[in-house]
């Protein structure tokens, strides 16, 4: 805990406690080392509701943490379960509850059990995938998400070590049947574990690997930043103008990962596009700077970019900020990934969030003629947020437009999921740290 640094005096952690080995022996761990520092601990488990007996589950955790004095709530993944990819629904429906306990409960660090046996699968799964080094990076130990720090202290332990510890403190654990599911890629991996290992592949030499990476992936991030400084601008209606002149001056792969990055933050997605998608989108823009063309239009990561006075403009596909969310006086909500949009105590009744539009726009200039000054690209402008009710459009709150005699008052930032450049991806050092 030490070596992953950042806490307050007294510190308060959330522990994500599945009710395996592996969360058992952390929330134990944890629950000692806050105690030592004057702080405490709460346990979270996510009941996904996709088995009969998880409900039981939940409650004898529960129970177990009780018996030692250690907080405990369940939460609860609600609603319609996708029939694909249920594994990764449930895991983002997890982060997401958890992310929110944390909030409310004014707790800024989150602990989670992955251990080592987890990196050395992580990286073999994205080595079959064609990850690079992003992905062979693996799990980072520190990552802030939202509202909290999420903090993975046992990424150097095995298993083993884990569940040597529930039984040095007489705790029992339930076993999760889907481990050993052959349905799914982690579990066939286990099953494979001796051939992998007689091969090489063992657990020690992937999280290895997977250090080693994060190293290399870090020195890359800081290059993309410096090259970001001084190509991008940002702008606080949710677009970017890009110079593609520093790109094409420098190595490629940090050309590549500032395109990346800036699609990110526009698209809001929570994952890059396609690396052949974003290479051939490079390419054609580098192409065309040469022979002194303009780019023409394109979509990529549900993004347009589009040329504009000698540079790109990289902004929002306004057909794919499909968000419609109601907010209500005082509230405020995180829309479309992007903008973070605040109501004021006194607006007078609930309203509708959604993209401003073409037809919007024509609605705002009825409102505000001067508006059309403003010169912003049209899929930027379109992919706005505004406040709509029974009567039409109500407000563009991001461009100070707001209906005539109207008590609403609401604020909009742009808030993306992802920054343009922040920390770079940490890695714990051999020696003991973080860099």
């Amino acid at each position: 805990m030490a070596r992953l640094g950042g806490f307050e005096s007294a510190p308060r952690l959330a522990v994500g406690v599945s009710g395996g080995a592996d969360s058992l022996g952390l929330v134990l761990l944890a629950h000692e080392w806050a105690r030592g520092q004057g702080g405490s601990v709460l346990g979270l488990t996510v009941d996904h509701g996709l088995r009969p007996e998880s409900s039981d589950e939940a409650e004898r955790v529960g129970q177990w943490l009780a018996d030692r004095g250690i907080a405990h709530a369940v939460l609860h993944w609600d609603g319609d379960k996708p029939k694909t990819g249920i594994q990764a629904a449930a895991r983002a429906a997890r982060h997401r509850l958890l992310a929110e306990r944390c909030r409310d409960e004014g707790i800024l660090h989150l602990a989670l059990a992955h251990h080592r046996d987890d990196q050395a699968e992580t990286v073999l799964l994205r080595l079959a995938r064609g990850s690079g080094i992003d992905g062979l990076a693996g799990m980072a130990p520190v990552r802030a998400a939202g509202p909290v720090r999420v903090i993975r202290p046992l990424l150097d332990l095995p298993h083993d070590r884990l569940a040597a510890t529930c039984r040095a403190h007489g705790q029992d654990w339930i076993e999760d049947p889907s481990n050993r599911n052959p349905a799914f890629a982690r579990a066939r991996l286990r099953a494979a574990e001796d051939a992998l290992s007689a091969e090489g592949l063992d657990a020690d030499r992937l999280a290895d690997s997977a250090r080693r990476a994060a190293r290399a992936r870090a020195a890359l991030e800081a290059g993309a930043a410096s090259l970001l400084a001084g190509a991008a601008a940002v702008y606080p209606e949710g677009w970017i103008r890009l110079d593609p002149a520093p790109l094409r001056d420098a190595p490629e792969e940090l050309g590549l990962r500032a395109l990346v990055r800036c699609l990110l933050v526009v698209g809001g997605a929570p994952y890059p596009p396609k690396a052949e998608a974003v290479e051939r989108l490079f390419a054609e823009v580098m192409r065309g700077l040469e022979a002194g063309r303009t780019l023409a239009g394109r979509t990529l990561g549900g993004c347009r970019i589009l040329p504009r006075r000698g540079g790109l403009v990289i902004a929002r596909e306004p057909a794919a900020a499909t968000e419609r969310a109601t907010i209500r006086p005082s509230e405020t909500l995180w829309w479309d990934r992007r903008f973070t949009v605040r109501l004021g105590p006194e607006s007078g009744g609930a309203f509708t969030v959604a993209r401003l539009g073409d037809d919007g726009w024509k609605s705002a200039l009825a409102l505000d003629p001067e508006s059309d000054a403003f010169g912003l690209p049209q899929p930027a402008r379109a992919s706005m947020p505004a406040l709509w009710d029974e009567h039409g459009l109500a407000a563009v709150p991001g461009l100070g437009i707001f209906r005539k005699e109207s008590t609403v008052s609401a604020e909009v930032f742009f808030t993306p999921a992802m920054p343009l450049a922040g920390p770079a991806f940490p890695v714990v050092s051999a020696g003991g740290g973080i860099i």
